[in-house]
């Protein structure tokens, strides 16, 4: 069957059937309180028939820490210092909220509403990455209503809201969430509506530039293995890093040369390798000799 090419927004240029209509299997959502993202979120998900997902992935990460799950979330809202408490707690929230959220998006048809959801999507090519924004009086009034406070109470209510949501990302992922070029699309619910911000992502999730590519399923694939690696080596290497490159798995972590059989075994005993059709290159750096010798 004839393929051809699209061009695409962003100059990424990719192959689709003529034959046939496809969406993109994956949507980010960035947001906001009261920015009504959740709401875009469940609108799209029930016009594309997508599972909607965002609290289970704390879910699945508050049970590493044998924590329950509001109050891990309550604790990183509202401070994600909170994480340094636990040992090597920064390390080991992003590698198991990274393995979780990876490990629904490679099921394709989903919708991610939630914090740093575009962190974890980058660089591939078949993900939509959305910011849903809002003008603050309008969330003001919003909060008012439904929380019946005041104008002041709600005002700082959502600028406190919006500070900790920042520090999150900052602190954890090294991102600050504002920053437009972090996502495909930024839509503005002032001029828009939930209806029409749904109607747009609709429409760009059917561009053939994020349609789903043998490269770029490989990629989700490779994504999720590395991440599986890395959520199982933070608690005994906290200081491992898991990279893809060209392909490959990349396990990065100071040692002598001499642990490279036990960190491979390690490995090994994660994912079968060969039935993956992965390859996985453990990189370590030599210690610092000491007296110079």
């Amino acid at each position: 069957m004839p393929y051809t090419d699209y061009p695409c927004p962003t100059g990424r240029p990719r192959k689709s059937l003529l034959s046939q209509e496809e969406f993109t299997p994956i949507i980010t959502i960035s947001r906001g309180s009261y920015s009504h993202g959740k709401e875009v979120a469940e609108k799209l998900c029930a016009r594309l028939g997508y599972e909607c997902v965002s609290r289970e992935i704390i879910l699945k990460a508050s049970a590493h820490f044998n924590t329950p799950e509001i109050k891990l979330a309550r604790a990183i809202h509202d401070a994600p210092s909170i994480l340094d408490r636990f040992t090597f707690g920064k390390e080991r929230y992003t590698a198991y909220v990274q393995e979780a959220l990876l490990n629904h998006l490679r099921k394709d048809n989903v919708v991610y509403h939630g914090l740093a959801g575009h962190f974890f999507v980058q660089g591939i090519s078949h993900a939509i990455k959305v910011r849903i924004i809002a003008d603050f009086e309008d969330r003001v009034a919003e909060e008012m209503q439904r929380e019946g406070i005041s104008s002041e109470q709600a005002s700082k209510a959502l600028s406190r809201d919006d500070e900790e949501r920042r520090r999150w990302s900052a602190h954890l992922y090294g991102i600050d969430t504002r920053d437009a070029s972090l996502y495909d699309l930024v839509i503005h619910i002032k001029p828009l509506t939930t209806d029409d911000a749904v109607e747009l992502i609709y429409q760009a999730a059917r561009r053939p530039c994020f349609q789903v590519t043998a490269q770029s399923m490989e990629a989700v694939k490779t994504l999720f293995l590395a991440a599986q690696v890395r959520a199982a080596l933070v608690q005994e290497i906290p200081n491992a890093r898991v990279t893809v490159e060209k392909g490959e798995i990349v396990v990065s972590t100071s040692g002598y040369w001499a642990e490279g059989k036990k960190l491979t075994a390690r490995i090994d005993q994660v994912i079968d390798t060969e039935k993956e059709g992965v390859k996985v290159k453990v990189r370590l750096i030599n210690k610092p000799l000491k007296h110079g010798v």
